[in-house]
């Protein structure tokens, strides 16, 4: 399942509230600023700071 492009428009990051991006692999959002990456499980983003990994 992919991300509806107005869904991620109007995503934020949840730690500095910067404008996150879709991953390479489809299955996760990043933020540039903060350098996480939130997972989507399900079609479904997890923007939840405990659920981050940084990269």
């Amino acid at each position: 399942m992919s991300i509806e492009p107005e869904l991620l428009d109007i995503l934020a990051c949840p730690k500095c509230k910067q404008s996150v991006d879709l991953g390479q692999d489809g299955m996760s959002i990043s933020c540039s600023n903060c350098c996480l990456r939130f997972p989507v499980r399900d079609g479904i983003p997890v923007m939840l700071i405990d659920e981050a990994e940084a990269f």
